[in-house]
């Protein structure tokens, strides 16, 4: 065979992987059809799915080693400690009894219900909260950013089974006061508070 047929055989095989990496993409990890715009939204996308799979490891083996109390502070999947300047992470108890971790740059919130981090990254900051699915409640998270003047720039949503990961990524507006173990804290309540419905936003 010569090399300019196994060139061409190797190209074809190439675009066949990436329609097939495509096929199994979500759209919106996808911005243009270019070869690393692909591949860059794959591993975007098989991050996110990692970061499901830790935290629903974690759920299971939480569950295997403790027995259920809702006042028990639960394991952190999103994010390891951080520790401040004398080397100890910091800690915080929200008013409804969970375990707040905070970091220089981070924050994380859990709960029985989700678990909640807020990171700086840049001049802006990532949120993401892993929970079962519950419906109504993106827009209730939506509505304690809009509240508390932050703006959302980027939106991504991965699901395995019933539990979902919404990562977000957020500006803080001029506006706002809250600190990032203040926003973990207020989106974790949201957790706990009434559906909303898309005529009361």
């Amino acid at each position: 065979m010569s090399h300019i047929a196994v060139e061409r055989n190797r190209r074809r095989q190439m675009n066949e992987h990436l329609k097939v990496l495509r096929s199994l993409t979500p759209c919106f990890y996808i911005k243009r059809g270019d070869q690393a715009s692909i591949i860059g939204g794959v591993i975007e996308f098989i991050k996110e799915l990692h970061q499901v799979l830790q935290a629903l490891e974690s759920k299971k083996q939480r569950k295997a080693s403790l027995s259920p109390s809702p006042s028990t502070p639960s394991p952190r999947p999103l994010l390891q400690q951080l520790p401040n300047s004398s080397g100890q992470p910091d800690h915080i108890h929200s008013p409804f009894g969970v375990d707040t971790s905070v970091g220089e740059v981070a924050a994380c919130c859990n709960s029985s219900l989700a678990d909640v981090e807020a990171r700086i990254s840049g001049p802006n900051v990532i949120l993401k909260t892993i929970s079962k699915r519950i419906p109504g409640q993106i827009l209730k998270i939506i509505a304690v950013l809009e509240k508390f003047s932050f703006e959302i720039l980027h939106l991504n949503i991965s699901s395995m089974e019933d539990t979902v990961l919404y990562s977000f990524v957020i500006k803080i507006g001029l506006e706002c006061q809250l600190s990032l173990e203040e926003l973990a804290v207020q989106v974790q309540q949201s957790f706990f508070s009434e559906p909303i419905f898309l005529n009361e936003i």
